[in-house]
């Protein structure tokens, strides 16, 4: 495409597809003549009297019109109301209307059924008006007058209305499908609804006895080779007939009829104009004995047995004894079993007995958080949806809602021979007719015969951090690692086990409440799990966010050796941690394989059992959690060194009792990884930009239409759950912090194994050729052509991470090309110019 033609064309918003400049100003121009033709219509008709005289004198000055377009919208209300089709103008501003949407390429009509019903009411709506006015004033205009007229003058008054209303009838019936046999259907269903109502009503007597052992007989007349449906519930199953072989006689056998009973357990609508309330019959009756037996039926003889002659018996004593059960334990059980004799099971909680979970009125009370029902949002929203769905052709047999905190899941249940794939094709539709933001079509829901459309309501109800927390779901729960999220759409409490996900993946934009979802994950194990059993490992790049929890360090932190801040947010310290739990990862699978354990919690089980020496090696393992606040930022500093210990942890680290949580604002595929996300199958989404970013985190699209707050979708693997998160304020987290940190605590952070990088092993000043980076040349020609000593210089002109970056400095430090280290200012380049640098490489290379 050459620039002219780029600038003829711009991009619609909404569409997505290129429109030239040419069709956008035909397009307002027909929408702007339709505004222009109604507005003069309008003002011509409260007017028209006094200003018809006016329309002739379009240059007599002095001549003022009353019309909102002053005498052009005089001259159009007389051209097209008086001396026309009369308020059948009104249909022409509107054909105008709906041409400048087409050429937009808007498809906010259907373009030849528009314009079919137009001129069927450009025809016939004159003629109507004027029989009703009789020609008086301008309803019909010239046009309806002079019809009715001739009509009247032929066929006569009563022959007139006849042909208007046949006219009127006919289009009804074209255009809302009334046929006799559909009318009828229609009451002969509402009929037997009513009738089966009042006897469900009915208290139970000798005519209702009577009654059903009528219907049975009926039952058993109906033939078996016919199958019953219930038009309200699923098709019944009839049992198939029984093939006979030729010559024998048939054996009637009754068929088996069975229906379920449904029972919404939430707020239902009918739409009684559309469909009326399904009639649930649980109908269980059994099958017919048959009147004679199969053997007689088939005529067959059972053959004749010989008499059974059994030998006398002879009194002889018969003892029976049962051999006690001999509980076999070899030495190692038996030393165990005498030591939890003397001493008991082993508590890892003694280091500190005194320790206090934290309470829950560290958590703010918001107050009432019960869902309100809003009747009148319920029943608009709910018209407008069968509404929208039958102007396209999908009927519905029965809708009901389901109130969340922050969403209504109005579940539908279509008519048979709907497409599932015709109603997700109307997400946009139903957004633009509901006017809501976050519109998301589950078709088909799991587990149900409904398809869901969730529909995010005007007032929304927090879920509090204390109300989760507080729930009897939580405080009795028996989970390794419990994580509360906030509560579903059926308001319930949700929560998940970290150690069964095993890893969690989270996502979402700026502001829409990823950091949030964090602070709720860490304070659910706060409030369970005392400080010998869990420590957290957090990296924080932004080097704000987690910072709060530095004050409880000593009680649930790990950190490495000779590091004064626990919380990471230096990049070269985030690698060696990751290497370091690496380390500790590879140190725990050893100790598992010599308690011949398979896991974590197994290996815990035997050393409080006293199973397992202490001399030989065996602690109490806590659980490590992993939090990475930002994983993009990583990324982009330290590339693969960061990635590769993250694969390997999340590939390795469940069984252990090593578990991560990463978390990123766009997860874009340069981020996300492949081999990073075969291994997170549990993912939290938080709202993103583009569904394409929510194809990344989920595999499917829908983050894209959340409503931010905190609104997310959780996918387990299996299904996709919409959740709204709970609200932990900052201050709430810094009361938890400050509880907890005020109590007696270890002498230290957790400590993990030392880690001692390749970097921080070479010595600086001594160079070997044989171990000169590959990149070495390149990046001496990059030094001295900018004349710029610079570690991350190289990180961003190479792509490299930070270790081999400054491996690569130091080898530079090493030959002479760059100076020493000189704290924040970058190292000086002693080599001057490429030509000087090339002759000393050439040197380096002999």
């Amino acid at each position: 495409m050459d620039k002219k033609t780029q600038t003829k064309q711009t991009e619609s918003p909404e569409t997505g597809r290129i429109l030239s400049k040419p069709r956008i100003f035909f397009g307002l121009t027909f929408v702007l003549l339709s505004v222009v033709l109604a507005f003069s219509f309008i003002s011509y008709l409260m007017n028209w009297k006094a200003d018809q005289s006016q329309a002739g004198t379009m240059l007599d000055k002095s001549i003022k019109s009353s019309n909102i377009f002053g005498k052009i919208g005089d001259w159009l209300g007389n051209i097209f109301i008086f001396e026309s089709i009369g308020i059948a103008s009104f249909i022409i501003a509107f054909l105008f209307l709906v041409v400048g949407t087409l050429i937009l390429k808007k498809k906010i009509f259907k373009p030849w059924k528009t314009i079919g019903h137009s001129l069927f009411f450009i025809c016939w709506l004159p003629i109507f008006m004027g029989a009703l006015t009789k020609g008086q004033g301008v309803l019909g205009g010239v046009y309806g007058y002079q019809i009715m007229d001739y009509l009247n003058a032929i066929i006569g008054t009563v022959g007139l209305w006849l042909v208007l209303a046949s006219s009127i009838l006919l289009y009804f019936i074209l255009e809302f499908n009334l046929r006799p046999s559909s009318i009828k259907a229609k009451f002969n269903s509402i009929n037997e609804n009513t009738i089966g109502k009042v006897k469900s009503m009915m208290p139970n007597s000798d005519e209702n006895f009577e009654a059903d052992e009528e219907l049975e007989e009926e039952v058993h007349e109906t033939p078996s080779n016919i199958t019953v449906t219930d038009t309200t519930a699923k098709p019944v199953k009839v049992q198939e007939p029984v093939e006979v072989p030729k010559g024998f006689p048939e054996v009637p056998i009754a068929p088996t009829v069975e229906t379920t009973i449904v029972t919404p357990n939430h707020t239902s609508f009918e739409d009684e104009k559309n469909f009326s309330q399904p009639l649930n019959i649980h109908l269980n009756t059994k099958p017919q004995v048959p009147l004679s037996t199969p053997e007689q039926a088939f005529d067959i003889k059972p053959p004749v047995s010989a008499p059974v002659v059994t030998p006398p018996q002879e009194n002889i004593k018969f003892n029976v004894e049962v051999a006690p059960v001999i509980d076999v334990l070899d030495e190692s059980d038996k030393k165990s079993q005498e030591l939890v004799d003397k001493h008991g099971l082993y508590d890892h909680r003694l280091d500190l007995a005194g320790f206090q979970m934290p309470t829950i009125d560290l958590l703010r009370d918001y107050g009432n958080e019960e869902i309100s029902i809003n009747q009148e949002e319920l029943e608009e929203n709910k018209n407008k949806i069968v509404g929208l769905l039958k102007n396209f052709n999908v009927g519905i047999s029965e809708i009901k809602a389901t109130i969340g905190p922050t969403v209504t899941l109005y579940e539908i249940v279509p008519e048979a021979g709907i497409r599932v794939s015709a109603i997700k094709k109307l997400q946009d539709d139903i957004a633009l007719n509901l006017s809501a933001l976050g519109i998301r079509i589950i078709a088909p829901m799991p587990g149900k015969g409904t398809i869901g459309i969730e529909v995010p309501r005007k007032n929304p109800t927090m879920v509090s951090m204390r109300s989760v927390i507080a729930s009897h779901k939580f405080q009795n729960t028996d989970m390794d690692l419990p994580v509360v999220f906030g509560k579903t759409i059926s308001n319930e409490v949700f929560m998940a086990d970290l150690a069964k996900m095993p890893h969690l993946l989270m996502a979402g934009a700026t502001g829409q409440g990823k950091s949030v979802g964090i602070n709720a994950i860490l304070t659910s194990l706060l409030y369970k799990k005392h400080p010998s059993e869990l420590k957290f490992v957090m990296v924080d790049p932004k080097k704000v966010e987690l910072s709060l929890y530095s004050k409880i360090e000593r009680h649930y932190l790990a950190k490495l050796p000779d590091t004064d801040d626990a919380i990471i947010t230096d990049t070269n310290k985030v690698i060696n941690t990751l290497n370091s739990l690496c380390i500790e990862m590879d140190t725990r699978y050893d100790l598992l394989k010599n308690a011949f354990c398979k896991n974590l919690k197994e290996y815990n089980k035997k050393f409080t059992e006293r199973k397992l020496n202490p001399e030989n090696g065996h602690r109490y393992l806590p659980y490590i959690v992993l939090v990475v606040d930002e994983f993009a930022d990583l990324i982009m500093t330290a590339g693969k060194e960061v990635e590769m210990p993250i694969a390997r942890l999340a590939q390795l680290a469940r069984a252990v009792g090593i578990h991560l949580i990463v978390a990123t604002q766009r997860p874009s595929v340069n981020v996300i990884t492949g081999m990073i996300k075969a291994n997170f199958p549990a993912r939290a989404a938080f709202r993103v930009i583009s569904s394409v970013d929510s194809r990344t985190i989920l595999d499917s699209p829908g983050a894209d239409q959340l409503i931010g707050k905190g609104d997310m979708l959780y996918f387990n693997g299996n299904e996709i759950l919409r959740l709204q998160c709970a609200f932990v304020d900052t201050p709430e987290v810094e009361r938890i912090a400050e509880y907890i940190g005020e109590q007696k605590g270890y002498a230290s952070a957790f400590l993990l194994p030392e880690y001692v990088s390749e970097d921080a092993s070479s010595t600086v000043g001594t160079f070997d050729p044989n171990e000169k980076d590959a990149l070495f040349e390149e990046a001496a020609r990059i030094i001295v052509s900018t004349q710029q000593g610079s570690t991350s210089m190289l990180q961003r002109q190479l792509k490299l991470g930070y270790n081999r970056a400054g491996r690569i400095m130091d080898q530079l430090e090493a030959t002479g090309i760059v100076g020493g280290f000189n704290g924040a200012k970058a190292r000086e380049v002693i080599i001057s110019d490429l030509n000087s640098l090339e002759q000393f490489l050439e040197d380096l290379r002999r």
